[in-house]
């Protein structure tokens, strides 16, 4: 596994797939990639599988397809990757962009992490403890990220937004997670 030069994963047969989202922009000139921000989603809310969240990353989630749906298919939200529950990886934006995952966001006193991170989101909930396939997964991708960029922490969404976001939530098991 490896990053190709455009920041594109790429993987011998691993099961990555590049599926383009608009809702991307170019980063900052010159600002350097320091933060991974992992995250956790599912849609409809508790519900595994399916398309919703390629839908919404790729704005085309029907709003009456679920009464969720209508209060969240306006948004214009991605993010770099998604670790399915099974591990298999979905990649939306390249790394050398910038993905609109952290909305508003400070980590050590910066703003604006979507300029300087890279998102990650997890199949899941708050409370339904994430498969090992996906810890495996996202332990994999965060040391190639930290090969690559010069990576100075891993934290969750609630760390950067709190009282605003509370993902990847109790259910995730940071001890499973290798960052070296």
């Amino acid at each position: 596994m490896h990053l190709s030069a455009e920041g594109l994963l790429v993987e011998g047969g691993e099961g990555v797939r590049y599926v383009p989202s608009p809702n991307c922009d170019a980063r900052p000139a010159g600002m350097p990639i320091e933060l991974v921000v992992v995250h956790n989603i599912s849609l409809p809310p508790g519900e595994f599988g399916g398309s919703a969240i390629i839908d919404l990353f790729l704005n085309r989630l029907q709003p009456g397809a679920h009464p969720y749906y209508a209060g969240i298919a306006q948004l214009r939200v991605s993010a770099h990757f998604l670790i399915r529950r099974d591990g298999e990886v979905i990649q939306f934006v390249s790394c050398a962009q910038r993905a609109w995952h952290a909305g508003v966001s400070q980590w050590r006193g910066r703003e604006r992490c979507n300029d300087f991170s890279i998102g990650i989101e997890l199949e899941g909930t708050d409370e339904t403890p994430f498969e090992e396939a996906q810890y495996a997964r996202l332990s994999a991708l965060l040391a190639l990220l930290k090969g690559q960029y010069p990576i100075v922490a891993v934290t969750g969404h609630s760390d950067i937004a709190p009282g605003r976001k509370t993902d990847p939530g109790p259910a995730f098991d940071w001890n499973k997670v290798i960052c070296k």
